[in-house]
């Protein structure tokens, strides 16, 4: 675990103007996380056990109660289900790692999982569409990387995901690299519904890497839980800070399978750096997951924790320290989001977590997107 804080191309892609505006938090954590429900609800966690919610897009931002025993956690994941109910993921090494549950929109909470491994730390969290399965990822145990999954409608218990890794063409079992690892950076290296397809992307010395199940068919299946993945290269910077961060995707094909996957990372040792920062893979309906990954013909500028797809402008947005940047061919191009002339000087940058329309970062910023913010 690494926790981060933090063709021909025809014409050179030019900034855009407008993107973030700033809000008031009401606290001075440092923001890892964000989940933005859509209709006015989001929820984001940070350092401190610290815990916000807005039920009016944003106007408002609300400081939760600290759960018990949560003062010295790092909240780097939230799942919600609505305005009132939510999970929380804390990381660190063992019981540092921890899972809790609110039901009354943050009054109270409850403890729900501990993590069981001494020496290994959680990275990722996430929920399916219903919120009624959940899914962490973490640290290699035993050369493989943790897994814990929940079906709430089953047994209202956590257990132990072990799954083996296959080559992308044969059906062998193939080891991870011992420097193979899952950056816990902004809750985004993990996606799916762990009642239906997962992926996760990891980073390292030894490359960076997608491991997913078929996306829309493969299960975890309760009894023995116990499921294939299959993985795919992705070209991005190499180095024990560096790799893949975070992915997402673009759904709208047939049968509405996935359309395509962005990758974003880099090295989070060198955020100027802009080679190695993001990929991109169109995804077949056919094969379900990207069947390689390709380098984009103009990188982000610097390192990027997060990434998203914005359906309304039909681009994509991603945010790092140093700044803001958008495509809008799939991840082939990125340019530069920079602030408006009202704007604050650093409105593009000083971010670590993104769920449109909102963005958070260090000392309790956060920042909403603007219509206008893909507007050249």
């Amino acid at each position: 675990m690494f926790k981060i804080f933090v063709a021909f191309v025809l014409a050179i892609p030019c900034s855009a103007t407008a993107q973030w505006t700033i809000q008031d938090s009401h606290t001075t954590a440092d923001l890892r996380s964000v989940h933005s429900m859509g209709n006015g609800i989001a929820w984001v966690s940070g350092s401190g056990g610290t815990v916000i919610r807005t039920t009016d897009d944003g106007a408002h931002w609300q400081v939760c109660a600290i759960p018990r025993g949560a003062e010295n956690l790092d909240f780097l994941g939230i799942q919600a289900r609505d305005a009132k109910t939510a999970i929380v993921m804390s990381s660190g090494k063992g019981e540092l790692s921890q899972l809790f549950e609110t039901k009354d929109g943050c009054q109270t909470w409850t403890l729900l999982f501990t993590n069981p491994d001494e020496n290994a730390s959680w990275d990722g969290f996430v929920t399916g569409n219903s919120y009624s399965e959940g899914m962490v990822i973490g640290d290699q145990v035993n050369g493989r990387f943790a897994g814990f999954a929940s079906f709430y409608t089953l047994d209202n218990g956590w257990h132990r995901f072990e799954h083996t890794v296959r080559s992308p063409n044969l059906d062998v079992t193939v080891p991870h690299s011992k420097d193979e690892v899952v950056f816990a950076a902004s809750n985004s290296s993990l996606a799916g519904d762990p009642g239906g397809g997962l992926a996760y992307v990891t980073g390292g010395k030894s490359g960076s890497f997608l491991h997913a199940t078929k996306w829309y068919r493969m299960f975890l299946i309760p009894d023995s839980w116990y499921t294939t993945f299959s993985i795919v290269p992705i070209p991005m910077a190499k180095g024990a800070s560096a790799g893949a961060f975070s992915f997402a995707t673009r759904d709208g094909c047939p049968d509405n399978f996935v359309c395509a996957f962005v990758v974003v990372g880099g090295d989070a040792a060198k955020p100027n750096e802009r080679a190695g920062t993001a990929a991109y893979g169109a995804v077949s309906h056919q094969s379900e997951v990207p069947d390689r990954f390709k380098r984009p013909d103009s990188f982000p500028g610097g390192f990027r924790s997060a990434v998203a797809y914005n359906a309304a402008a039909k681009s994509w947005i991603t945010v790092g320290p140093n700044g803001t940047d958008a495509s809008s061919d799939d991840g082939r191009n990125w340019r530069a989001l920079k602030p408006a002339v009202n704007d604050v000087p650093d409105a593009d940058r000083n971010w670590n977590a993104l769920s449109l329309p909102f963005v958070v970062g260090p000392k309790g910023r956060i920042g909403k997107l603007r219509p206008d913010a893909f507007k050249q």
